[in-house]
């Protein structure tokens, strides 16, 4: 399911998704990690929030002045993609094609997303789809009833609203081939918004940042010279590490079921097939390493509604990626 779970309101218990994935070290200057290095070189931080979540910016420069107006920038690039991409903003884009069915003169970056968004669908049979919005829907309205049946809702007619390929994506317009069809971008647009930070900071000579706005993106080492350093929450056991990852000049996504689960008895996640309408397994989190957030989002997503059968056969048609899954206390490189 391509959902932010700190979108999520009161009665689901929910988790906000940025704790799948940990980085400690909140101070500028100091390492990531519990007995890593004093950095070599001033670290300047910025922490809020992007499309409803924790997110931070971390990049070493010289000048804190000159690092201030950077994070700006990205501030600004951040808020101005919002604006695209955000699922409950009445006056996004995205909002607007779900409310009208259609948009006309999109922005440019909602067409490329689209494009990107239909290889993965493409790659995974659908298991990655941006219209499985209308599935989710029908969930979180069942479980939002005191008397809900546990089992989980009908969605024998929702199930043909959602097919990736009833989108139409011109550059003069965006529009669903059918009533009632909606699109979240969640499972994909917190990457491509890391992707867009991490190049302009690179643009303007940044080659040492760490950017988490739902995903991960390292760019270049740390500046003690070690990589960064990340740590994988445990589905089964809140609070504690499954494992931790290296970054350089790479990227990282992380989904899993736990993060929101609908249903009082913590057995129905977020995490939805959009072939099936099934959910995703609670006690499992698969992380994603490429080159870029956005792939490893969608991927990391699509991943966690596979059996691992599925996952090897696509991770061997992609050799810049690295799949890891967290279950039974410990992280294992899967693919």
């Amino acid at each position: 399911m391509q959902r932010n779970s700190s979108d999520i309101s009161a009665p689901f218990r929910s988790v906000s998704r940025r704790r799948f994935i940990a980085i400690a070290g909140a101070v500028a200057g100091t390492a990531l990690l519990p007995g890593g290095s004093v950095a070599a070189a001033p670290l300047h931080r910025w922490q809020g929030v992007a499309l409803g979540a924790d997110a931070s910016i971390q990049l070493a420069h010289p000048d804190r002045a000159a690092a201030q107006r950077l994070i700006d920038d990205c501030i600004a690039e951040v808020r101005r993609l919002e604006r695209v991409f955000s699922l409950y903003d009445a006056g996004s884009t995205l909002a607007q094609l779900n409310q009208n069915g259609f948009v006309d003169e999109p922005p440019l970056e909602l067409i490329e997303l689209l494009g990107r968004a239909g290889d993965i669908s493409e790659l995974t049979g659908g298991a990655f789809d941006v219209t499985v919005q209308p599935l989710w829907a029908r969930y979180a309205e069942h479980f939002a009833q005191p008397d809900a049946d546990p089992a989980g809702p009908n969605v024998v007619d929702i199930l043909p609203l959602v097919d990736w390929r009833k989108v139409e994506a011109r550059p003069d317009r965006v529009a669903f081939a059918k009533p009632g069809m909606g699109m979240t971008l969640n499972g994909i647009a917190q990457g491509f918004i890391t992707d867009r930070i991490a190049v302009l900071l690179k643009r303007n000579g940044i080659d040492q940042v760490l950017v988490d706005l739902g995903e991960i993106r390292a760019v270049g080492s740390h500046p003690d010279g070690r990589a960064w350093q990340v740590g994988i929450n445990d589905p089964e056991r809140p609070g504690k590490l499954a494992g931790t990852l290296d970054l350089a000049d790479r990227a990282l996504a992380t989904s899993g079921g736990y993060g929101t689960v609908f249903d009082q008895a913590g057995r129905i996640s977020h995490l939805l097939d959009p072939r099936t309408g099934k959910s995703a397994a609670i006690e499992r989190s698969v992380s994603v390493l490429a080159k870029d957030a956005t792939t490893a989002d969608a991927l990391s997503t699509a991943f966690s509604l596979m059996p691992d059968t599925e996952i090897n056969a696509i991770a061997a048609q992609l050799p810049d990626i690295q799949v890891y899954v967290a279950s039974g206390h410990r992280l294992a490189r899967h693919a």
